[in-house]
């Protein structure tokens, strides 16, 4: 299933065009390339970004329909990994602390244009404002985590991810198998850790399970005893 393209503007970045596949947050491939300073777009998509990660669809745009290259999370951090230039991170920033967010806790976001360019009427607006407050309070009657990530912790940390599972590798507390972060067997009944379900679809439907390892508040506290107080 594909949402219409939203557009999110910044003054720097200027437009980048999202839209949802099978739930999944997707991005306008020349958009992102574009704001991150790419002067051969279609060569750095076909360069750095994995066939898994994109997908060509087509879109109503200026009243034709066109075939628009689009990439997931993957395919965005792909991209800005490999820009060398300086915006990179300033785009990851704008993209990690404002789009993404909005996306996930709202549904999306009430725009005022339409993908088109031409300016949306306002019972248009609000018949989008009310469907975004329908996934709203869906997404609040879903149980909360209470749990960390890998991820969450390392950055209080001022860790990579990669960076902080060595460490914790190094010292013990947990070890990898079949691809997969384990609390190691003496740690194991401290309810430091707790596996978390992830379900997911690929481009193509495919139905994707991912159990991972999280971290408990206890957890939280006994790391912070082994590595000390994190930087908040």
């Amino acid at each position: 299933m594909k949402t219409a393209i939203q557009i999110f503007t910044s003054e720097i970045f200027g437009e980048i065009r999202t839209c949802q596949v099978n739930n999944q947050i997707m991005f306008v491939a020349k958009d992102v390339a574009t704001a991150l300073g790419y002067t051969n777009t279609p060569k750095a998509i076909r360069d750095h970004i994995d066939d898994d990660d994109k997908l060509t669809e087509r879109f109503v745009l200026s009243g034709q329909v066109r075939s628009v290259i689009i990439i997931n999370e993957s395919g965005l951090y792909a991209l800005i990994l490999s820009s060398k230039l300086p915006q990179a991170k300033a785009f990851k920033h704008w993209v990690t602390s404002e789009v993404l967010p909005q996306i996930r806790q709202t549904g999306g976001y009430i725009p005022t244009r339409a993908a088109d360019g031409r300016d949306l009427s306002a019972v248009e607006i609000l018949h989008r404002a009310d469907a975004i407050v329908g996934n709203t309070l869906r997404m609040l009657n879903e149980p909360a985590e209470d749990t960390l990530t890998a991820t969450q912790v390392a950055k209080t940390f001022n860790m990579t991810t990669y960076d902080f599972n060595a460490i914790l590798r190094d010292m013990g507390i947990q070890y990898r198998r079949d691809g997969h972060w384990n609390i190691s067997d003496d740690l194991a009944d401290r309810n430091l850790t707790r596996l978390r379900t992830h379900v997911s679809y690929s481009l193509k439907g495919q139905k994707k399970v991912k159990v991972y390892m999280t971290w408990t508040l206890d957890g939280v506290r006994f790391l912070n005893s082994k590595l000390g107080y994190p930087n908040f």
